[in-house]
């Protein structure tokens, strides 16, 4: 329980290091972001398929995996779609915006990448449950994935003339919810261990709905297109070889 605690809270604290980035930062490297998301991209959909929805097939049906697995992308998508959060790392016209609306814009995204954070700290819990350098993995690349996020809270907050103190605090508040969401799911399965198979399958589906609606485009939007590829082949290679050695 202390493992994947930690594990979840420094994968959520990764979105406040993209707040600090974001308030730091006025320049950012787009090619390297790109591998960055692009990578992660690769590490959680080979995990995805590899680890969570094989294993669900083997400890239940097939009928099960799959509708789980199905269940959580839907899951997802509807937390996506009531709950839209924007990635923003470059402001056009800020000047002639008026600074209410930017803040606005960054309170939005903050509740949404919040809400979001949630289900990937389930992420977290219930891959370290099954194999811990699968948990392991997969919060190094939800981390990634955070970092960006961050960046997209700070940077229309700080526009809007929000002091740095108060970005970088709603930055962290929006990441603490990773590690509230894996202790639930660790709960939940300690205490309906029969629930495994479902909980392996819907959060491979999570996970693969989470890569391509969000990690892989906004890599290619934000990033080089050979850069991402390159990521995400070499992201994909290392959860292979992963795989074959635990």
């Amino acid at each position: 329980m202390l493992n994947i605690f930690l594990l979840s809270l420094l994968a959520g604290l990764a979105t406040a290091l993209g707040g600090l980035i974001g308030i730091s930062v006025k320049r950012f490297s787009s090619k390297a972001l790109g591998f960055a998301l692009g990578f992660s991209g690769g590490v959680m959909i080979v995990i995805a398929f590899m680890s969570l929805l094989f294993r669900a097939l083997e400890l239940g049906t097939y009928l099960t995996a799959v509708v789980s697995f199905i269940t959580g992308a839907i899951v997802m998508m509807l937390l996506d779609v009531l709950i839209p959060h924007q990635y923003l790392f470059k402001e056009t016209g800020i000047e002639s915006k008026k600074k209410f609306r930017l803040i606005k814009l960054g309170i939005l995204v903050s509740l949404g990448i919040a809400l979001h954070n949630f289900p990937e700290g389930a992420v977290v819990g219930i891959g370290y449950t099954v194999l811990p350098a699968f948990g392991i993995m997969l919060a190094l690349a939800i981390a990634i994935h955070n970092i960006p996020e961050g960046i997209a809270v700070a940077v229309p907050l700080r526009a809007g003339g929000v002091k740095k103190r108060k970005v970088f605090l709603i930055t962290l508040l929006s990441g603490l919810t990773e590690p509230i969401g894996a202790m639930i799911a660790v709960l939940f399965l300690t205490a309906i261990p029969s629930i495994l198979p479902l909980a392996l399958a819907f959060t491979g589906g999570i996970m693969v709905y989470l890569t391509i609606d969000e990690l892989i485009p906004v890599a290619k939007q934000y990033g080089h297109t050979h850069a991402v590829s390159i990521g995400i082949i070499l992201g994909m290679a290392l959860a292979l070889v992963l795989e074959s050695i635990v």
